[in-house]
């Protein structure tokens, strides 16, 4: 028999950016990312403590591939605190394609942590920037608010999603990621290293229907 869990006071769902540049028509679309905006927004209603993450890159910020002449989207380059995938311009501070998606219920979080803020460093992880040192907060604010658990959906599993569990288990969270109310990009074998990156570090995948029936 499968295993289910009940949504309990000290756990917390985080969704981390369900945004318009990363769905259907946006700069940097993940496959089929808009179908999960339904089973988020069941996810967030059974949680009492919900937390967003919402992609907010000043212009011109270094992981653009338009910040570095001649760079191409998906060339990686060395930055001072390791090799970097460079993207499309996308979340653009105040930009449509920052907005969180039409639909999202927004309402029920608590916070909606903004990251990828700072012009010379990218950050994937809703924990850690990607020099790892500088530190969001979200840690500390969820301990602050007496959680054990953190459940994650969202996009992309591979990147954000991926990076963002494997740092909550580092931080001392019981992790679980919601594979069904995810969606990943999957270039060049990047699922399959994510997938192993979470396994290692003690990140438990399970479906929606463990929470959800």
């Amino acid at each position: 028999m499968a295993e289910t869990f009940a949504a309990r006071g000290d756990d917390a769902l985080l969704v981390v950016d369900v945004q318009n540049d990363f769905v259907r028509g946006g700069a940097l679309a993940v496959p089929d990312g808009e179908a999960i905006v339904p089973l988020a927004n069941r996810l967030i209603g059974a949680f009492s403590q919900v937390a967003l993450t919402q992609d907010w890159h000043p212009a011109g910020h270094a992981s653009f591939a338009s910040s570095h002449p001649g760079a191409q989207p998906f060339d990686a380059i060395a930055m001072p605190y390791g090799e970097q995938t460079l993207w499309p311009d996308h979340c653009v501070q105040g930009t449509p394609g920052a907005a969180l998606v039409t639909g999202l219920a927004i309402d029920r979080a608590f916070v909606v942590l903004r990251k990828g803020i700072h012009a010379a460093v990218d950050s994937y992880s809703a924990f850690l920037e990607a020099d790892r040192r500088t530190t969001t907060g979200l840690g500390a604010m969820l301990k602050a608010r007496g959680v054990a658990r953190v459940f994650i959906c969202g996009l992309a599993t591979d990147f954000c999603v991926a990076f963002s569990a494997v740092d909550a288990r580092a931080a001392g969270f019981e992790t679980f990621v919601i594979e069904d109310a995810c969606r990943a990009i999957d270039a060049g074998g990047s699922l399959a290293a994510a997938l192993a990156r979470m396994d290692a570090a003690g990140v438990r995948r399970i479906a929606s229907s463990a929470l959800l029936g």
